[in-house]
């Protein structure tokens, strides 16, 4: 199936494009004609290549200020594939991604990245598709003691990093509920707090609602010694309101730990983060996962289509935006990666004054009109023709 896949969409542009043709394709698409694009350790990119992953890195720098000193922070994004097949052992499947893992966090470490996210449900196969609950809902687990937190707790704490770990959670305490939850991990190794998806999709194979509701925690935004960090969850993006509420609650970097497949809205991928970024003013880390899964049973999506044991090519391409509206380019569609990105975060501010998109958004509008909304006699502002 990846031998079928277009491997990059940056990389093929790169291949036919040179020169003067390049830097405006640069200009026009990425925001900027350089793309900043930061020295790796050669041992890293052997490293990386020996184990199939690619790593680039990218640096957003703020304009120098007189009051305040330069806010760096490296923050770096995990997409990856599964490692064996979705027939094996649930405890087998997990050690393995584990293991791959742990490959790429090694090499975030080692290049000074203090945040670092993963995909969602990055410990087990997007098996939401399938609506069967045996096995996939073994997977599910606490956030406090599943594998999952233990075994990034302690990579967290051993390279001093932030960590966010998006889960399907086992939630113990209300009736074994299950949700789409991420985990923020401190560098020290504790856990400071969770989201769960605000959104679910009912589109297809992506009904989600067979395994968990719309969550409950609100738009939390977590102060870390590294910034202020928001998750907005997969189908979160498709939501405007939704990137809103964090940019409101004062995040710096947003992070959207995905899973979505090719043919269905590929072409909204490169869109909302980065329009996320540009209406909010905060960084936005875009992060999807990557190859094809298949079941062991057959199942069907409600629209007509023959069954199937795949519902298609996740195809990463994974990215970073900042508040001006300058991006990376994305990693590859078909293969393991780390995508770092050095930001200063000074740049939101910097951003904010000049654009005043933040300043000039009419909360009391949109809250007066949202409330009236709602309401079950709702009659919508519309004027007649004459």
């Amino acid at each position: 199936m990846e031998g079928k896949e277009l491997k990059s969409l940056d990389e093929l542009i790169r291949q036919n494009l040179t020169g003067d043709d390049l830097l405006e394709f640069n200009r026009i698409h990425y925001g900027r004609k350089d793309n900043h694009e930061l020295e790796i350790k050669k041992e890293n990119i052997q490293y990386g290549s020996k184990n199939n992953f690619e790593i680039s890195c990218y640096d957003f720098p703020a304009n120098k200020e007189e009051l305040r000193k330069p806010r760096i922070v490296k923050v770096g994004l995990i997409q990856h594939s599964i490692a064996i097949p979705t027939d094996k052992p649930i405890i087998e499947q997990r050690s393995a991604i584990f293991e791959k893992v742990k490959k790429i966090i090694e090499i975030a470490a080692d290049e000074g990245v203090n945040v670092l996210c993963l995909q969602e449900a990055w410990s087990m196969p997007f098996a939401f598709c399938t609506r069967e609950k045996k096995p996939w809902c073994e997977f599910a687990e606490s956030v406090i003691e599943g594998p999952s937190t233990l075994f990034l707790k302690e990579l967290a704490s051993t390279y001093g990093m932030v960590i966010i770990s998006p889960i399907l959670e086992r939630d113990e305490t209300h009736s074994d509920t299950i949700w789409n939850t991420a985990v923020v991990i401190n560098e020290m190794g504790k856990v400071i707090g969770k989201h769960r998806k605000n959104h679910i999709p009912r589109v297809g194979d992506f009904n989600e609602s067979t395994y968990y509701f719309e969550g409950n925690t609100g738009h939390p935004v977590f102060e870390t010694t590294f910034g202020r960090i928001a998750i907005n969850i997969c189908y979160g993006r498709h939501h405007p309101l939704n990137w809103l509420m964090f940019g409101v609650n004062g995040a710096e970097i947003v992070f959207n730990p995905s899973a979505t497949v090719a043919g269905l809205s590929e072409h909204l991928w490169a869109v909302e983060a980065r329009n996320a970024a540009i209406a909010n003013s905060y960084f936005t880390c875009a992060i999807n996962r990557v190859g094809t899964e298949s079941f062991p049973n057959e199942f069907t999506s409600g629209d007509g289509k023959p069954a199937h044991k795949e519902f298609g090519h996740f195809y990463g391409s994974s990215y970073v935006t900042a508040p001006d509206g300058s991006r990376t380019p994305g990693l590859s569609r078909v293969k393991d990666g780390l995508l770092i990105a050095q930001l200063d975060l000074n740049m939101c501010r910097q951003i904010k004054d000049k654009w005043g998109f933040c300043m000039t958004q009419r909360l009391d509008l949109y809250a007066n009109s949202l409330n009236e909304a709602i309401k079950h006699d709702f009659i919508p502002q519309r004027l007649p023709k004459n």
